[in-house]
């Protein structure tokens, strides 16, 4: 059936009441459409006005809440309307930037980040010094980090530093590290690491707050460089099916290029920001605010990440029993900036994935929670109803969580911040670094759900790729992208096919304060819509990997469609 664009005319119904209602400027029809209420719960018809969904049901029920001249846009057959995705974990610039830099997201080895790195310095022979990003080594066939070594065969003469895709940890070459005074006596700043060869040398690997020995190498985007940044990670989000994001990390030059964007009018999908914690005062203003641009949290690091071995753990790796990890927090100040965040109502997302990081925050949190509401007033004024106290923090990726603190995160209304993907991409080094018994507590999302825990679901990109449908897929099946699983993989812990499709709905939409605008497909909720060409519901698990997206559409208006969806019109 093809995608058809039709007007319609009729005259103005009475409203009865005294108030105006809206009148749906564009219905969508045709194909199925879920509205995420209840699992397979379907309408004909959607209908949008003025950005908000007036009316679900059948063709004739919409004609009569439609405006004079309204658009119908029918869907082909095939075609599978969902509530509109949202990445509750994305780093939006550093989308952006990986796509219009060095992008080494595709090597499979050291010797093709070396290839790639020689292309890219053939490709740009003025540069003084390069920097790129999202190399991983886990599935490399010679076993290990890359070192400055293999960096200089390549590139020698001008610094060079390439970020792994965790952004834990970065390799730097020989002439970075003399560029930024980096030796064997060089101490490592506290929650950071410096890696050294056999000879007691740096090795170029350099973990976490380390990793900030080389930034004077590379100067700080401008704000026009940012805003590209951020309109190229908008453009390809939105070619991927996301309607919105939940920007983590935002420090103020992203902040001052959205809202340069915000006031242009141009931002394409639902941006929900998490700021750096020196930009504190932005999240209490709640500023930048746009349309569709809302900033209330902010996000800070309890730890590190699992790859590079700066998760914090309760007991040693079991491949590096001389190590727990990094701590990149310490109580008193965390406490001090918990209760400054109490105090302007917003919203704390902290980074925590060893078990060790996830129960200091979980503690940490409700110390702070139970004195912050013993200091409020026992009554309201007279006459008023007391606001009920609901902070919504998160822990952002919530990887290993001990069995013992899984309760705790709905007992103190906790969200828990996860992003599928990380499990089937970590599960293939995961059992080396936490062995058999840790392993059962990580990535649990099953446990958790029957804890209570309120899930959101995210990429985290340009960690991972920030494609709605692997993290789906990760989510529902727990196998790799090729298939495979094994008895450390716990498939156990997957959800259902509506489970994983509230991570990415309800749930990111509770964990944004939006659940009355986003989430699912209702009258008075914002229209939002993901479409992809296969009802992601029901076909088989290695079919979901072969869905492609058909539209994105936010506030009623389709921000990006596909080729194929371009060619039915």
């Amino acid at each position: 059936m093809r995608l058809i664009v039709l007007a319609i005319s009729l005259l103005s119904l009475a409203a009865c009441s005294g108030e105006v209602p809206i009148r749906a400027d564009v219905i969508y029809s045709g194909g199925t459409i879920y509205t995420g209420v209840e699992s397979g719960q379907t309408v004909d018809v959607v209908a949008v006005g003025d950005g908000v969904i007036v009316y679900t049901g059948d063709m004739d029920g919409a004609i009569k809440a439609a405006k004079s001249g309204a658009e119908i846009i029918k869907l082909p057959d095939h075609a599978v309307m969902f509530p509109g995705f949202t990445d509750s974990h994305v780093h939006l610039a550093g989308i952006g930037e990986r796509e219009l830099t060095l992008n080494l997201d595709q090597v499979l080895s050291i010797e093709e980040l070396k290839t790639e790195l020689a292309d890219y310095r053939a490709a740009h022979p003025d540069l003084d010094r390069i920097r790129g990003r999202g190399w991983i080594e886990t599935h490399w066939p010679e076993g290990r980090f890359p070192h400055a070594s293999d960096i200089d065969e390549v590139v020698g003469d001008i610094p060079v530093v390439l970020t792994r895709a965790d952004g834990h940890a970065s390799v730097a070459n020989s002439a970075a590290l003399s560029a930024s005074g980096i030796t064997a006596d060089t101490v490592p700043p506290e929650g950071g690491d410096i890696l050294k060869a056999e000879d007691g040398a740096p090795n170029g690997m350099l973990i976490d707050n380390a990793m900030a020995l080389t930034s004077g190498l590379f100067t700080a985007p401008t704000v026009e460089q940012m805003t590209e940044f951020v309109r190229t990670g908008f453009d390809v989000y939105a070619s991927r099916g996301w309607t919105g994001l939940h920007n983590m990390s935002v420090g103020a030059t992203e902040l001052e290029a959205l809202r340069g964007l915000s006031l242009e009018g141009q931002i394409k999908l639902r941006t929900y920001n998490a700021v750096t914690p020196d930009q504190m005062q932005s999240a209490i203003d709640r500023v930048p605010t746009g349309r569709i641009l809302t900033t209330r949290a902010v996000k800070i690091y309890m730890d590190g990440a699992l790859g590079s071995r700066g998760a914090l753990l309760v007991s040693p790796y079991t491949d590096a029993p001389d190590t727990r990890g990094l701590a990149l927090r310490q109580k008193p100040e965390s406490i001090e900036l918990f209760e400054t965040a109490l105090e302007g109502d917003v919203q704390l997302a902290i980074h925590a994935i060893g078990d060790l990081g996830n129960k200091r925050a979980l503690a940490w949190m409700a110390e702070a929670f139970e004195g912050y509401e013993a200091s409020q007033p026992e009554a309201a004024a007279e006459g008023e109803e007391a606001d009920a106290f609901d902070p919504r923090w998160r822990i952002e990726h919530a990887q290993i969580v001990q069995t013992t603190d899984q309760s705790r995160f709905s007992e103190i209304g906790v969200i828990a911040s996860m992003q599928p993907s990380h499990a089937i991409g970590d599960l293939f080094f995961a059992p080396s670094r936490l062995g058999s018994e840790r392993l059962g507590t990580a990535y649990a999302w099953r446990d958790l759900t029957k804890e209570g825990a309120m899930i959101a679901g995210g990429s985290d990109a340009p960690v991972e790729v920030g494609d709605p449908l692997i993290e789906f897929y990760a989510a529902s099946v727990r196998k790799s992208l090729d298939g495979f699983a094994n008895e450390d993989w716990h498939r156990d812990q997957a959800l259902t096919r509506f489970e994983a499709l509230k991570l990415f709905t309800t749930n990111a939409a509770y964990a944004a304060f939006m659940e009355n605008d986003l989430g699912t497909i209702e009258v008075g909720k914002r229209g939002d819509f993901s479409v992809f060409d296969q009802d992601l519901l029901t076909i088989a698990d290695e079919d979901i990997l072969k869905t492609k997206p058909m539209m994105t559409i936010v506030e009623g208006d389709i921000v990006w469609r596909s080729e194929m969806a371009k060619e039915l019109e």
